[in-house]
């Protein structure tokens, strides 16, 4: 027991902290019935319970030690019935704070169907399910080891009431139990602990147990579910689901080796395979992630149940997580129905998955928009609120009732009304805003068609669009008639080149004479479009550059046909190459210049154009 002192603790010191109670209420028989097949820890308690008092009693207390309650998801008492017969009877329960009793516990109050004479007595059972009960020993494993876990109990009945006789069996899922608090009248028997009978104890007897057995249940744990159920009245209800899930039980350590994982199957403790029960005739079932769609999934059903298998991306080891999301549709008949002049939605509360225990779970109501008066109906406490949500063709959104609750295990997947009034004719608000979309679309569509929207052509802005439009095709024509300039002055260079080469002064100096007369002519061209540019307001952002333009190429000319008399008399003269280049290289060096800045500018005004 040294191993387990951490958990023992609490429970031990809480044994000697409880005083003695007196109440008029014995507890004659008492049968508990502990269930940890699972990671949910369910107890089932068989109890009689007399009056010994002379006076009357309508309630029964339970006690739950505060470190149990706190982890305690759901509490129900039954009216048992000894022959077995009739119906099962739900009575109240409620949590109560009775005075003088030790802060240690948590107290609920069962009441019973009518009050208890002296004498009197009545059965009825009590169910309390448990999460995050089971404690991981130890803590890490390997891929290849099985889980572990230790459960604390008392093997006493723990009562604000004496209790005349009692037992305990507590059921194991099978496989290896390492150790358990041995008792005189404890004993394992396959896989199930059986201690008692004990007679004649006290109130608030307590005998604390520990039980450290193999479970390799999956410990699948929602850390937070959102369930969205939307309401079409054109025949749907549409329900999404978005899982955050986590494998509760030991921390895996050692890495993960999917060979190990295939062929030896080493992985006893992960899980690989979810399977949800969706209620019948679902349809438009999908299952997808951050990812996208995931197809390892199975589903099947009839017109009793549909049952969907889901696995996730890899096997869930202690402590991974996964995210994911599933979603299907419901028929409307089959949940939505009328009365008392009200509509009502009539669905589960609760998850779907088997044993999976849900830490958060909110669960979203969308209504018609123009749904009032609404009213939600819960089998067990839930904090309430309600949103606005906005969709397609919404004008003032569609109201949300937002239900939340922690602590959620299978048992609370249970039926719960959403109640609200709605006029049948809000359901042509949308089709109806649909048609005058499309009508005022076609309208819009033929009155574009049919109206000139064309600029009037006396106009000011239409004058001035032109006159910009024949500014620039006048810029055009002076580039064309400067580059026509450019290619006269390549010509005359390699006049210049071939007089190098060949020593024919004659023919360069025809090919002189040819140069003068072109660029002649394209002055001539050229001096009516700067007149026009000159004197139209349209030009006055380009005009500057243009007349450099101009300028900077008249200037060339002059430069080149300085350079060409210059090399032509030098050769008439029989002067060396060397004496050539040495009067022509300042020339040569403006001209250049000259050249880039010419180009630079043809640049600037094609960019205006």
């Amino acid at each position: 027991m040294r191993k387990y002192s951490a958990f023992v603790f609490p429970l031990v010191v809480l044994a000697i902290l409880l005083p003695a109670a007196r109440s008029n209420l014995v507890v004659s028989k008492a049968e508990r019935r502990v269930d940890l097949s699972s990671h949910i820890v369910r107890t089932i308690s068989s109890l009689k319970v007399e009056n010994e008092g002379p006076d009357a009693v309508s309630e029964v207390l339970v006690a739950v030690p505060n470190i149990q309650a706190k982890n305690l998801a759901n509490l129900k008492a039954f009216l048992y019935n000894e022959g077995g017969k009739g119906s099962v009877v739900d009575l109240p329960v409620s949590i109560v704070h009775p005075e003088g009793m030790p802060p240690e516990l948590s107290f609920y109050s069962v009441s019973s169907p009518e009050k208890l004479e002296k004498g009197a007595s009545f059965s009825f059972i009590l169910l309390a399910v448990f999460t995050h009960s089971l404690v991981p020993f130890p803590e890490e494993i390997t891929q290849a080891d099985s889980q572990l876990v230790v459960y604390q109990d008392s093997a006493y009945y723990l009562s604000p009431y004496a209790v005349k006789f009692q037992t305990l069996s507590v059921r194991l899922p099978g496989g290896r139990v390492e150790s358990y608090t041995k008792h005189p009248s404890g004993k394992l028997v396959e896989s199930e602990i059986r201690y008692g009978p004990f007679e004649n104890l006290p109130a608030f007897s307590y005998s604390p147990i520990v039980v450290h057995f193999e479970n390799n249940h999956p410990f699948a744990v929602a850390h937070e579910l959102v369930r969205e159920i939307e309401i079409s009245h054109w025949g749907n209800v549409q329900v999404t689901e978005h899982y955050r899930l986590v494998h509760g039980g030991a921390q895996n350590k050692g890495g993960f080796s999917r060979l190990d994982y295939q062929s030896r199957m080493k992985g006893i403790s992960s899980f690989r395979h979810l399977v949800a029960k969706l209620p019948p005739r679902a349809h438009s079932v999908y299952y997808r992630d951050e990812i996208g769609n995931i197809s390892t999934s199975h589903l099947w059903g009839d017109s009793k149940k549909t049952q969907l298998e889901i696995e996730p991306r890899y096997p869930m080891f202690g402590g991974w997580r996964t995210f994911f999301t599933i979603g299907y549709g419901l028929p409307l008949k089959d949940f939505l129905f009328e009365g008392a002049g009200k509509r009502f939605l009539n669905i589960t509360f609760g998850c779907p998955f088997e044993e999976v225990v849900i830490d958060n779970l909110l669960v979203k109501v969308v209504l018609p928009e123009g749904s009032k008066e609404i009213s939600v109906s819960t089998p067990f406490p839930t904090e309430q609120k309600q949103e606005i949500k906005y969709s397609h063709l919404d004008i003032s959104g569609r109201p949300v009732v937002v239900l939340e609750k922690s602590n959620v295990v299978p048992e609370h997947n249970l039926y719960f009304q959403v109640y609200y009034k709605f006029n049948n004719l809000s359901l042509l608000r949308e089709p109806i805003m649909l048609i005058c979309g499309f009508f005022f679309l076609f309208v819009a569509c033929i009155l574009y068609t049919r109206t000139d929207m064309s600029i009037s052509k006396s106009s000011a802005s239409y004058l001035a669009k032109l006159q910009l439009e024949e500014v620039r095709e006048r810029v055009q024509q002076v580039q064309n008639i400067i580059s026509r300039c450019l290619a006269v002055h390549d010509k005359v260079e390699a006049s210049l080149r071939e007089l190098s080469r060949t020593g024919d002064i004659q023919s360069c100096k025809i090919a002189r004479k040819t140069a003068d007369g072109l660029l002649k002519e394209l002055t001539k061209e050229l001096k009516p479009l700067l007149t026009y540019l000159q004197t139209s307001p349209q030009a006055a952002n380009i005009w500057p550059k243009v007349e450099e333009l101009v300028a900077k190429e008249r200037e060339m000319q002059e430069k080149l046909m300085l350079k060409h008399s210059t090399v032509v008399d030098c050769f008439e003269k029989k002067l060396g190459g060397k004496e050539v280049e040495n009067r022509i290289a300042s020339q040569q060096q403006k001209l250049s210049a000259l050249r880039q800045d010419v180009d630079d500018l043809l640049e600037i005004i094609d960019e205006f154009c």
